[in-house]
């Protein structure tokens, strides 16, 4: 018979072996590992939303999300402008590091035919989640390079920094993709050209007069054959100008090319059946899925549901579009039942383009209380961005975090839920988030961040935590129009160097405690600890410098266009093909 007593004597110390022995990595990672959705919006203000202040444009969709998670007040970019920022987002490293900067005053990639891009000896959070077993996605906009050597080896491309699936725009949404208004490219380029056909028409009619004035002892043909050459190169070269610019306005499903132009009307629902179809067939595996939007850069394309619906004019129907855009990933997240599964986060690459406005129309974000915006240095407005994490049952909801975060957390963030290492031989900037959201933690873990402005450090920012005080030190800043109520119109972004920017001695201090909006400098009269601050904040920016090796600038002589270089879905200049199933 079974001695039940004997039997069962082992239970105990079975019990407490399991109970004190640390699981296996495999089984730990297994139950812990969330999926990871990135939301991010192009230009989007931080006062352009309602969790945000905004009382005039309709957000439910992004408002819930704070709701149901945590919002960042003082969540800073690494740049005022795309390109660098995004390069800072995917590997939490100050855009310096990688080279993803200018000197010459092209903060972002021009041209899709053009060699610049992320390096391929950068590593993305992607390329690390890659290895440790997640399914990874990105739709929407690249803008990080896409060809070195020839118009399809790719070397910038997303899946070759970690991403196995592509659909989407690898240059970016622009004025120029559409006639409109506001022109980034084409204005500048047929202003060029018109020039170059008018030296060349002139030349034509010197010999022209030259031959009936007899001061040019020539026959006729070559007078006629010369005033045709010029009238033929003036219109092709107009004519290649306008096909470069349309041809970058161009969509690619991982290295296809599907659209070139874009059929605007139909990105966004090609775009959320993309995203709803990621979620589908990964749904069973750890996945990052990045969408990128395209929302709400100019020309601010929309589709016509949501056209003249908000009271915010073209710039105010965009943000609706995205948001309700929002609203239709979370639910497909719920009804694929990944929600609970999922940290989900919201952000923008840069504050609102103060710049983006024609006559007395603005097309550009809302910044809030803050001073300045996209493509304007170290000012708040252009680097101040939301942030917002949902993670149900892990975060707490409804919870506010004011402190100095960036960007460039999501990468160690990511890297340490995912179950990766970062890596160990170069310099993170990123701190990870995860104790600051889950509340175990008070203070973030930066206690100084630098703001660039291209390859030069315009400002920074100290958290003297023992006093509850965040410092802003401004070394230089561009010079605002005086009509431009705090911008640096009539140019794409303001420069970050030279006679239109001004170098400060002493360098502007702030508060940004009791002055976010950066309107009240401060002196050694109304600060007493004036001079230490400045001294503390020198002494960081010194021991940072110290940290930098050189690197490449990719903004600089990548940045010019290369025709060998054009993606083109046909032989060059034939850059036009529809791929896309119009049914689907």
């Amino acid at each position: 018979m079974l001695d039940l007593g004997r039997s069962w004597s082992w239970l105990p110390l079975t019990l407490g072996v399991l109970l004190v022995s640390k699981p296996s990595a495999c089984t730990d990672l297994a139950g812990s590992r969330p999926n990871f959705l990135l939301l991010m919006a192009d230009d989007l203000g931080i006062g352009d939303t309602g969790c945000y202040g905004n009382d005039t444009v309709r957000t439910p969709n992004i408002d819930q999300l704070a709701k149901d998670g945590v919002m960042l007040t003082q969540h800073i970019s690494a740049s005022s402008v795309c390109t660098p920022s995004r390069a800072a987002f995917l590997t939490g490293r100050y855009p310096i590091r990688s080279g993803m900067v200018s000197s010459s005053g092209y903060p972002v990639l021009q041209w899709a035919g053009a060699s610049g891009g992320i390096p391929i000896n950068e590593t993305t959070f992607a390329k690390i989640l890659q290895s440790k077993g997640y399914a990874t996605g990105l739709i929407g906009k690249w803008h990080l390079g896409l060809n070195c050597d020839s118009a399809n080896d790719h070397c910038h491309h997303p899946l070759n920094h970690g991403f196995d699936h592509f659909y989407g725009m690898p240059f970016s949404m622009m004025g120029d993709c559409i006639q409109w208004e506001i022109s980034e490219k084409r204005a500048a380029l047929e202003n060029k050209l018109i020039l170059y056909g008018q030296i060349v028409v002139f030349a034509a009619l010197t010999l022209t007069v030259g031959k009936l004035t007899h001061l040019v002892s020539i026959s006729w043909a070559p007078v006629i054959w010369s005033t045709a050459a010029a009238f033929l190169i003036f219109l092709t070269s107009y004519s290649l100008g306008v096909l470069i610019v349309y041809a970058d306005c161009f969509l690619m499903r991982n290295h296809t090319i599907t659209e070139q132009p874009m059929h605007f009307q139909r990105t966004t629902p090609l775009f959320l059946k993309e995203v709803a179809l990621f979620l589908q067939r990964n749904k069973h595996r750890p996945f990052l899925l990045f969408v990128s939007f395209l929302h709400v850069h100019t020309p601010l394309i929309t589709t016509k549901n949501f056209r003249g619906k908000s009271l915010r004019g073209r710039y105010g129907d965009n943000i609706e579009e995205m948001d309700w855009m929002v609203g239709k990933i979370l639910d497909t997240l719920d009804r694929e039942g990944l929600t609970k599964s999922t940290l989900t986060y919201f952000t923008s690459d840069n504050g609102g383009s103060l710049e983006s406005q024609f006559g007395n129309n603005q097309y550009g974000g809302w910044n809030g209380i803050y001073k300045g915006g996209k493509g304007m240095g170290g000012w708040e407005g252009g680097i101040r961005v939301p942030g917002i994490f949902r993670w149900p049952g892990e975060l707490p909801a409804s919870h506010v975090i004011d402190e100095p975060t960036s960007l460039m957390d999501i990468y160690p963030t990511l890297v340490h839920l995912g179950g990766g290492q970062l890596p160990q031989d170069r310099v993170t900037d990123g701190q990870d988030l995860l104790p600051l959201l889950r509340g175990t933690a008070r203070h973030s873990a930066h206690v100084f961040l630098m703001h660039y402005c291209d390859n030069v450090l315009h400002a920074a920012r100290w958290h003297q935590r023992e006093r509850g005080t965040v410092w802003k030190v401004h070394y230089m800043s561009p010079v605002f129009h005086p009509e431009g109520a705090g911008a640096c119109y009539g140019r794409g972004a303001c420069p970050c160097s030279g006679d239109k920017v001004t170098v400060h001695d002493p360098p502007l201090l702030f508060d940004l405690s009791r002055d976010p909006s950066e309107a009240h400098p401060l002196t050694p009269d109304t600060e007493p600890s004036f001079q230490d601050v400045l001294n503390r904040v020198k002494q960081a920016v010194e021991e940072h410098r110290s940290t930098l090796s050189p690197a490449p600038l990719q903004l600089d002589a990548g940045n010019v266009w290369q025709p060998w270089l054009q993606p083109c879905c046909g032989p060059f200049p034939l850059c036009w093909c529809d791929r896309e199933d119009v049914q689907q």
